[in-house]
């Protein structure tokens, strides 16, 4: 026999993956993850989820748990978890951007919010890391309004535009918006040397390099998941910032258990560079190449937060993104990164205070769509103690 439990498969931004009611899934934190690896697919040794929802790659293996705030400040409280693949375990220490554009729909369309035309604002409580997240919602006949023009880099067609301000992002995971208090830190990568990284912690804590510094040019995109040389060098660099931060005690725990923070993201000067789409991106219509990995591999566009944490970085003289973007520091501005699937723009509000950068907000558009509802079906013997 199967268990149904009720759940809604949706798209936010540039991910999707299963979305639940709180109330609907085990309280038991052991329990809730094993019935969610399970609806999954998960672990696969052969990295397809064929035998569950999951979508094989790290972009579709992701899951929003959602229910009523607790208090007046929040309409909803979110708590994210990265599904891995081929191994036991779920993540639930940072979140994710863009599954958070599917969360102001979810609230509306479930009854947890009352929606209004023409716009609902939903104060959504990111619960694994406390911030606040505003989402401007598209409402028509108190549903959510998913018909627009608005196009994200990454998804084909279009949707209706939904403005996402994450307020107060600095600090998500770690507490810090530096974590080791540096804007530059030099780290010492067996045998890569010494390596200049930034490790910033805005909306999620990542960890930067110059593309140049591991002999890249910084428009590559196959070349990076072909390259499992690339891969390691990327990785051998954020296990050991894992561990700097504190978020690990060695780098091979930060590899095996602690995969999703910080990410790995690399920055290289504007250039004229081709889409995983085919299309043509000049160099004079963003102002950063970017690319960030997501679970050991190359994220097809960028994460909404790690796009967040970038632009942020870019602003703030001393780390090595503003050294490779160059030209004064702006306190409040929009920066477009060029990412392997096009581009995205990030609104930025900062402050310099007597103790340093504040980073006051950030604003990000995004679509999403609700692909499914009904009940997915877990075998029983999907319980621990089972």
């Amino acid at each position: 026999m199967q268990e149904r439990i009720p759940a809604v498969l949706m798209r936010g931004g540039t991910s999707k993956g299963l979305f639940f009611h709180s109330r609907h899934l085990p309280s038991d934190p052991e329990a809730r993850k094993a019935l969610i690896l399970r609806a999954y697919g998960s672990p696969d040794p052969y990295r397809r989820q064929t035998d569950g929802l999951g979508g094989g790659i790290a972009t579709a293996s992701k899951v929003a748990i959602i229910g009523p705030s607790d208090g007046p400040a929040y309409d909803v409280e979110y708590n994210f978890g990265q599904v891995a693949i081929d191994r036991p375990h779920v993540e639930f220490n940072g979140g994710c951007g863009n599954i958070s554009s599917g969360v102001g729909p979810f609230a509306i369309d479930e009854g947890l919010v009352n929606g209004s035309e023409p716009v609902t604002t939903v104060r959504i409580l990111q619960k694994n890391t406390g911030k606040l997240v505003i989402a401007e919602v598209p409402v028509r006949q108190g549903r959510f309004e998913e018909d627009g023009e608005y196009a994200i880099a990454g998804v084909p067609g279009t949707g209706s535009k939904i403005v996402l301000r994450f307020v107060d992002p600095g600090g998500a995971v770690t507490g810090k918006l530096f974590p080791t208090g540096n804007p530059c830190d030099l780290l010492q990568v067996g045998s890569l040397g010494t390596v200049p990284v930034t490790i910033m912690d805005a909306a999620n804590p990542v960890v930067f390099v110059q593309a140049a510094r591991i002999g890249l040019m910084g428009a590559e995109i196959d070349e990076i998941d072909a390259d499992p040389a690339v891969r390691s060098k990327l990785e051998a660099i954020r296990s050991h910032a894992a561990v700097l931060m504190g978020l690990a005690s060695t780098p091979g725990e930060a590899s095996f258990a602690v995969q999703s923070v910080p990410k790995m993201a690399m920055v290289a000067p504007a250039k004229t560079y081709r889409t995983t789409g085919g299309n043509t991106i000049e160099g004079s219509q963003f102002n950063l190449l970017v690319r960030i990995m997501c679970m050991g591999a190359l994220h097809r566009s960028y994460g909404v937060t790690g796009a967040i944490c970038t632009a942020g970085a870019a602003s703030m003289e001393g780390t090595v993104v503003h050294e490779v973007l160059g030209g004064p520091m702006l306190e409040n501005r929009v920066l477009i990164l060029g990412h392997p699937g096009g581009t995205i723009e990030i609104g930025v509000l900062l402050r310099k205070e007597s103790q340093g950068w504040v980073y006051r907000e950030a604003a990000v558009c995004r679509t999403a769509r609700r692909l499914m509802e009904g009940h997915v079906l877990v075998p029983r013997k999907h319980r621990p103690e089972a």
